[in-house]
């Protein structure tokens, strides 16, 4: 089936589209772009915007993705398939993730990050330049990851979230910071250090109370609230939730010899 553009976008004929794309109203497409089968780009987006950052590298977005309208995709940036968005997100340059990354409202992605498989962000989400974020992470309305500890300057230090991390509403993490996997960061912290796996986080400027894992469900205090993945499998693929069931990682980090952060195994990029 051959894609659907709307008369007033403007498609270049150098982007490439899978079958069944749709195109709507306004939106421009810029040359070397491509779009996998099955996805929606709304209205008045802009996909693959100019940039010499980017160093040559074009847009590639995976099949089945969901683009809502006034969000802009610079070039140089690969996303798997299911990727779904809000209104008005700006993702720059060289932002790699995997599968079923989710884009809040207002989400501001500064570019030359690394994000995982099923990352889902909220609404006025801000990730900076460097992050590092694994699979299976929420980031709660209005998080924001910083980068520059002597602003302004050129030495960025991006956080790193390692598996199943929770960051709840409005909490900053400075930068270089590492929060280890299965933890859960409560609502307007301040984290200006590093935090091992399975840490309870709060506070301005925050600490670790206790494990996540002695955390229980308000409703219910039989049922202990992390890790999360073992209540709640909501919107996650039924491939993902067996696995779970089944004690198994769906997927691994990878190590870099080169500062020991954690690097999401990210699938190969998205075919057409």
């Amino acid at each position: 089936m051959s894609s659907l553009i709307h008369p007033s976008a403007l498609v270049s004929p150098l982007a490439e589209l899978g079958n069944n794309v749709s195109i709507g109203p306004f939106t421009v497409v810029h040359p070397g772009t491509r779009i996998g089968s099955g996805s929606r780009i709304d209205g008045h987006c802009e996909l693959g915007y100019p940039t010499p950052l980017a160093d040559g590298l074009p847009l590639i977005i995976g099949s089945g993705a969901v683009i809502r309208s006034h969000s802009i995709f610079y070039q140089g940036s690969t996303f798997g398939d299911g990727l779904v968005t809000g209104h008005h997100v700006t993702v720059r340059e060289k932002t790699v993730a995997g599968p079923g990354f989710q884009i809040g409202t207002f989400g501001d992605i500064q570019g030359h990050c690394e994000i995982g498989a099923y990352v889902k962000t909220q609404s006025s989400v801000t990730i900076g330049q460097k992050s590092r974020i694994g699979h299976f992470v929420w980031l709660f309305p209005g998080v924001l990851l910083t980068n520059d500890p002597n602003p302004p300057s050129n030495d960025l230090q991006g956080v790193t979230l390692e598996d199943y991390v929770v960051v709840a509403v409005k909490s900053t993490l400075l930068p270089g910071v590492r929060i280890g996997r299965h933890s859960f960061v409560t609502a307007h912290a301040l984290v200006a250090q590093d935090m091992p796996a399975d840490s309870l986080v709060s506070g301005t400027p925050a600490k670790r109370l206790c494990k996540a894992s002695d955390m229980r469900l308000k409703g219910d205090l039989r049922v202990r609230a992390y890790p999360w993945n073992k209540r709640f499998v909501r919107g996650y693929p039924d491939h993902v939730v067996e696995q779970w069931a089944n004690g198994i990682e769906p997927f691994a980090l990878a190590e870099d010899p080169s500062d020991d952060a954690p690097t999401a195994k990210l699938p190969p990029a998205p075919g057409r």
